[in-house]
């Protein structure tokens, strides 16, 4: 409890506690802060590994479709 004061007890109390309770739940809501943003990290790598695997496989079409058609292009 807080030193009398000018101010209602009740009130300096309610905000002591406010205050206790903002300090005790910060590790708490940091740690949820950073798994999501871990989470949100691997989801990106995730979806930016499928993306170039894509890119990857139409890359390697179009050469072997370039590759076929040089060899068919040649005269026996």
């Amino acid at each position: 409890m807080a030193y009398p004061t000018a101010v209602n007890n009740q009130i300096t109390d309610s905000i002591s506690q406010a205050n206790v309770m903002t300090l005790g739940a910060a590790p708490a809501v940091a740690m949820g802060v950073l798994y999501q943003a871990v989470a949100q990290a691997m989801g990106n790598a995730a979806n930016n590994a499928t993306l170039a695997q894509q890119q990857g496989g139409t890359l390697y079409m179009a050469v072997a479709a370039t590759g076929c058609a040089l060899i068919y292009a040649q005269k026996p």
